[in-house]
């Protein structure tokens, strides 16, 4: 069966991980998990003592962050283990702001396109089908109502044991989009060849089983 290259977009907390990570599982796809990329970069920052907004610190350091994504979803900075780390709010908020930076954004775009060539691969992030991979065979743009993201990530914070305000979240989500969609290097847009689903009321299987449809589609 022909493996092919799927990329899918979206605003913070729209569930783009949820989703790629259950169409990998499905396809026996690799899922390359974008933005934890960039969070580590955010917390690699942090560790560092070097301030967010600091930009020529930022990328002073850059290539002292070695990430490892594993097969089982842990991902590690430097050999620690890292994957509930990444999820803090601090870290998520500087994520938005180190990714806007052009020599960061080049460091692990580079990376990525290296772990997706061959395809049987699927990247979710802001900028996939736009610059990472313009190629990609199917791309999706991921949507859901502002409301709906704040109350998702709040509930996944409870399940994951951290503190959580849903208020803040849906400001804090707010203030994302804006920086995501008003950044001067690879903004967040929808590419003109991508499928936009709005998963606001749909549930996981549903947007699965319509994710699932458009492969086939495409490998046909």
């Amino acid at each position: 069966m022909k493996s092919i290259s799927i990329a899918i977009d979206g605003p913070a907390a729209a569930g783009k991980s949820t989703i790629a990570k259950m169409v990998a599982r499905n396809l026996n796809y690799v899922y390359i998990d974008t933005g934890a990329m960039y969070r580590c970069i955010a917390l690699h920052a942090m560790m560092n003592g070097v301030p967010f907004e600091d930009e020529e610190g930022v990328c002073r350091i850059l290539t002292k962050a070695d990430i490892k994504m594993q097969p089982d979803g842990t991902i590690k900075l430097n050999g620690k283990d890292v994957t509930s780390a990444i999820r803090d709010n601090e870290v998520t908020m500087g994520a938005s702001i180190v990714s806007a930076y052009p020599r960061v954004r080049t460091y692990l775009v580079s990376q990525q396109r290296e772990m997706a060539r061959g395809g049987g691969v699927i990247l979710d992030g802001r900028d996939i089908g736009t610059i990472v991979l313009p190629d990609a065979e199917l791309k999706i743009y991921q949507v859901a109502s502002i409301e709906c993201r704040a109350k998702r990530r709040h509930l996944e914070n409870l399940e994951r044991g951290i503190p959580s305000d849903y208020e803040e979240l849906r400001k804090e989500i707010e203030q994302r989009d804006y920086q995501d969609m008003h950044r001067e290097v690879s903004p967040l847009r929808k590419a003109d060849d991508a499928i936009e689903i709005d998963t606001s009321d749909m549930s996981l299987e549903e947007v699965v089983a319509n994710v699932m449809d458009l492969v086939a589609s495409r490998i046909q």
